[in-house]
């Protein structure tokens, strides 16, 4: 087993001057190249680093997910409430905050408004993608590969407003990505609607989205609509900066 000071060296060499020879990180710490090449190969079946196609050595997943299972359990709630209050105050309606965790959302936090009929999320709810706005709004931002993976399952459909053919979806997607906001037309709940927008990490993926939900109609354009994503987007760019984007 590689020396934990050792391993952390060769972690924050990588990411300071990212993907490196072997040879070119044994000399940059001091350590033989056959040590080396022992921790690279340890690390590597920990999933920890990985090859590039040139054949040099980077940074791997596990990392990643790491610092974002951390983040998310520690700092987004904390940081979206003082937000998300106002907003519930001023609206009148029901402001949940979500966080990315294994391809789908999970609500952390919700702060009730006043108004009657609200879609009620209860705190650790899990949801599919392609459903809501935080899901969508997570579907969009999603890297690539990461988002046709989602698009090649079957679509889960919980009301009759659910979109769940592909060619609508990826539609809906453009819509997102354009606007930088997403909207559920009664996707989720019947007669409930919401608009979300997402929270960014410093690579410019989602970690999370902080939505307003409740009985009144929300479309691209209103008035309403352009009132609250101005409370929406001061609250995920102040929290996406802090994450790093």
């Amino acid at each position: 087993m590689a020396s934990i000071s050792r391993v952390f060296e060769t972690l924050e060499l990588l990411a300071r001057k990212g993907p490196m020879g072997m040879r070119a990180i044994a000399k940059q710490l001091g350590v033989p190249v056959g040590s080396m090449h022992r921790l690279l190969v340890e690390l590597s079946e920990d999933n920890v680093v990985d090859r590039t196609r040139d054949g040099d050595w980077d940074l791997s997943f596990r990392l990643h997910a790491i610092t974002s299972r951390h983040l998310e359990r520690i700092g987004i709630a904390d940081m979206v409430r003082p937000f998300a209050t106002d907003i519930a105050e001023a609206t009148g309606e029901t402001v949940n905050v979500y966080v990315v965790s294994n391809g789908r959302t999970v609500c952390i936090d919700k702060l009730r408004g006043n108004l009657g009929m609200q879609l009620d999320m209860p705190i650790g709810h899990r949801g599919p993608l392609n459903l809501g706005g935080a899901g969508k709004c997570v579907l969009a931002y999603l890297a690539e590969e990461d988002r046709e993976a989602i698009l090649a399952q079957p679509l889960v459909a919980m009301t009759p407003y659910t979109l769940t053919r592909r060619e609508d979806l990826e539609a809906e997607i453009a819509r997102i990505r354009a606007r930088g906001y997403a909207i559920d037309n009664q996707e989720v709940v019947a007669g409930v609607y919401c608009v979300t927008v997402p929270i960014l990490d410093r690579q410019g993926r989602p970690a999370g989205a902080v939505s307003i939900s409740g009985p009144s109609v929300k479309a691209a354009g209103d008035a309403a609509i352009e009132q609250m994503l101005e409370m929406l987007n001061r609250a995920c760019e102040q929290v996406s900066r802090r994450l790093g984007y």
